[in-house]
C-alpha cells in the first residue's frame, strides 16, 4: 500500500525539477527543425538518421555546459564573457547571436504563417503580421512566471510525429540500421544537410536562453544573494541535469520521429523534395487515412503542430539575442520585469521580431528559409562552444562546479564535430 504514494511522491519531484531544459529541448524542434529533418529524410531517406543519435551526448553536454554556467555564476553567457574577455568577443558573439535569430525569427513567422494558409484562405502577409503581434503581446505583457507555463503546455504539440511512427509501415530493421551504423556521401547536398541537422539540433540560442532561464529561476526562488552570486548546492546541479537531460532527449526523439516519419511516407514514395508547407503535411497523412479527408487533417495537425512550436520558439529566439545584447551593454534584462523598467530588453526582443517579420517580404520561399537558418546556426555555433568550453572549465569563474572530464570530452567533442561538419560543407560547395 505504501509504494503507491511513494512511486507518485517521485514522480511529482521530477515534474517538479523540469523547467529550462524541457522549455529549451521543444524550443529545439521549432519550425525551422521540422522542416529541416522533413527534407532530410524525404531526400535521403533513413541515411542521416545515426545523426539524431549521435548528437544527443554532444546537444547534452553542451546545454548542460551553459545551464551550469547560468546556475553558478547567477549571469548569462555573455554576461560572463564581458567580465573575462576582450570587449571585441563580447560584440562578436552578440552579434553573431542577434544576426542567427534574427533570421531564424523571420523563417519561423513565415512558416506559420505558410502552414496556417494550409487551413485558413487568408493571405500571407495578414497571417504573419498577426502571428507578429500576437507572440509580441504575449512576450512583452506576460510576466515569465505565467509565460514559461505556456511553453512547456505548447511542447505537447510535438506529439503528432511520434505518434505517426507507430501508426505507418515501418521498416523497423531498416530504421534501427539506420539509427546505429552512419551512413556518410561527400556530396554538397549530403553535407548541407548535415549541417543543417547539427545545427538545428545544436542551436545558438539554445547556449544564451537556458543559461539565462536558469538566473531567471533562481530569481524565482529566490536563490541569488547580494552581489547576484547564487547559493549553489550539487543537488541543484544534479536537479539542472535531469531537467536538461529530460529536454534534450525528449527532442532528440521527436527529430528521430520526423526523419522516420517523413523518409517512410514521402521518400519511400518518389517525394525527395519539400518545397511547400502541404508537401511536409503530406507525411502525416497516413495518422488519419482511415478517416474521410485524411489530407486535410493531416494538414491541420501539421498546421497546429508548427503554430504551436512557433509561439514556443519565437520568444525563445528573441528574448536570448535581447539578453545577450543587453548583458553587452548592462541593460535590465528579465522576462519578469514589466516594460516601463526594462524599455532597452524588450527594445530588443521587438526590433528582432520586426526584422524577422520583414525578412518574409523580399521574396524568399519560406521552407528553404528554414533550412538554410538551420544551415547558419551550425556555422554560427562553432566559435560559440570554443568560448563556452572554456567558460564552463575555468575554475575562477566556475569554482568547484566547473566541467569534469567527462563534460569536457563531450563538450570540445561537439566543437571539432560541427566545426569539421562546416569545413567539410564549404569545401565540397567550392570544389564542386
Amino acid at each position: 500500500m505504501t509504494e503507491k504514494p511513494a512511486k507518485k511522491n517521485v514522480f511529482k519531484k521530477f515534474l517538479k525539477i523540469l523547467g529550462p531544459g524541457v522549455i529549451t529541448g521543444a524550443a529545439d524542434d521549432d519550425p525551422s527543425g521540422i522542416a529541416t529533418y522533413s527534407q532530410t529524410g524525404a531526400q535521403f531517406g533513413y541515411g542521416q538518421l545515426w545523426v539524431v543519435l549521435f548528437t544527443l551526448p554532444l546537444m547534452t553536454a553542451i546545454q548542460e555546459a551553459c545551464a551550469r554556467i547560468g546556475e553558478v555564476t547567477g549571469k548569462g553567457i555573455v554576461a560572463n564573457i564581458k567580465e573575462h574577455y576582450d570587449r571585441k568577443v563580447v560584440l562578436a558573439v552578440v552579434s553573431l547571436v542577434l544576426i542567427a535569430n534574427t533570421i531564424n525569427i523571420g523563417a519561423d513567422i513565415g512558416a506559420m504563417a505558410a502552414a496556417a494558409r494550409l487551413i485558413i484562405p487568408i493571405p500571407f502577409a495578414i497571417l504573419a503580421l498577426f502571428f507578429t503581434a500576437l507572440i509580441l503581446t504575449l512576450e512583452i505583457f506576460t510576466s515569465y512566471k505565467v509565460y514559461s507555463r505556456i511553453l512547456k503546455w505548447l511542447a505537447i504539440s510535438l506529439l503528432s510525429y511520434l505518434i505517426a511512427v507507430f501508426i505507418i509501415n515501418v521498416p523497423w530493421l531498416e530504421v534501427v540500421k539506420a539509427t546505429f551504423v552512419p551512413h556518410f556521401e561527400f556530396s554538397f547536398a549530403f553535407l548541407f544537410l548535415i549541417t543543417g541537422v547539427i545545427g538545428t539540433t545544436i542551436s545558438p540560442y539554445m547556449f544564451f536562453w537556458e543559461a539565462n532561464e536558469e538566473v531567471e529561476e533562481e530569481k524565482e526562488k529566490g536563490f541569488l544573494v547580494k552581489g547576484g552570486r547564487p547559493k549553489v548546492s550539487w543537488r541543484q546541479i544534479r536537479e539542472m541535469r535531469w531537467d536538461n537531460f529530460a529536454g534534450m532527449l525528449s527532442s532528440n526523439i521527436v527529430s528521430w520521429a520526423i526523419i522516420v516519419t517523413t523518409a517512410t511516407t514521402l521518400h519511400a514514395n518518389g517525394v525527395v523534395n519539400i518545397n511547400t508547407s502541404a508537401d511536409a503535411a503530406r507525411a502525416l497523412e497516413p495518422l488519419v487515412n482511415t478517416f474521410p479527408n485524411a489530407g486535410l487533417i493531416a494538414k491541420l495537425i501539421f498546421t497546429v503542430g508548427i503554430i504551436g512550436l512557433g509561439l514556443l520558439a519565437i520568444p525563445v529566439l528573441s528574448a536570448s539575442a535581447s539578453y545577450a545584447v543587453s548583458e553587452a551593454f548592462d541593460w535590465r534584462a528579465s522576462l519578469n520585469y514589466k516594460l516601463k523598467k526594462a524599455h532597452g530588453f524588450y527594445g530588443v526582443i521587438t526590433i528582432a521580431t520586426l526584422i524577422g517579420l520583414m525578412i518574409n517580404f523580399i521574396g524568399i520561399d519560406p521552407v528553404k528559409a528554414l533550412v538554410i537558418t538551420a544551415v547558419i546556426n551550425g556555422v554560427v555555433a562553432v566559435p560559440l562552444i570554443f568560448i563556452i568550453g572554456k567558460i564552463a572549465n575555468d575554475k575562477k569563474i566556475m569554482g568547484e562546479y566547473r566541467s569534469g572530464t567527462l563534460s569536457n570530452i563531450f563538450v570540445w567533442l561537439t566543437f571539432i564535430c560541427m566545426a569539421a561538419a562546416a569545413i567539410a560543407m564549404f569545401y565540397a560547395l567550392f570544389v564542386k
